[in-house]
């Protein structure tokens, strides 16, 4: 099977700046991949939840964590069926624990994995960190439903599985 990568970096795109929250808080796509995806918000003055230190605020952190999980999911459903999506998703659950504050006047960075596509539901694990995805400013669990019928499992051959 061929995987699609144009496919995948035009749904990244739309991912990072398609939506209107999306392009009100500046998203950047970093990278996406059969592997996963990446996406980043820059640091500005208007996205700061606390004036006192500088800090991004924890929602802003929450929308890039819930984009790039979503983002995750189409890489895994392009890296194993081949092809679009051809249905929507929408967050079933998503959790998230905050380690630390993000540091003042930084740029976040979200990667996102998804391990685990059945025929109605995405499971995806996440981390918002600045520099070194080791030293998490978050962390993230969640679930995708599909909204209509994930397509039949397609072999090697192209066939149905």
């Amino acid at each position: 099977m061929t995987f699609d990568h144009n496919a995948l970096a035009m749904i990244g795109a739309r991912m990072a700046q398609g939506t209107p929250q999306a392009a009100a808080l500046n998203f950047r796509l970093v990278s996406v991949g059969a592997e996963g995806a990446a996406m980043a918000v820059p640091w500005r003055p208007e996205l700061v939840g606390d004036a006192e230190t500088g800090v991004m605020a924890g929602g802003v952190i929450t929308t890039l964590l819930d984009h790039v999980c979503g983002l995750s999911v189409s890489c895994a459903v392009i890296a194993a069926d081949g092809g679009f999506m051809e249905y929507g998703m929408a967050t079933l659950d998503l959790r998230i624990d905050y380690m630390r504050p993000a540091e003042p006047r930084r740029e976040v960075i979200a990667m996102a994995r998804c391990y685990k596509l059945t025929r109605s539901i995405a499971f995806v694990r996440a981390s918002a960190y600045e520099d070194d995805e080791s030293n998490p400013v978050a962390t993230a669990q969640a679930a995708f439903a599909f909204t209509g019928p994930r397509p039949a499992a397609r072999s090697e051959s192209g066939a149905a599985a």
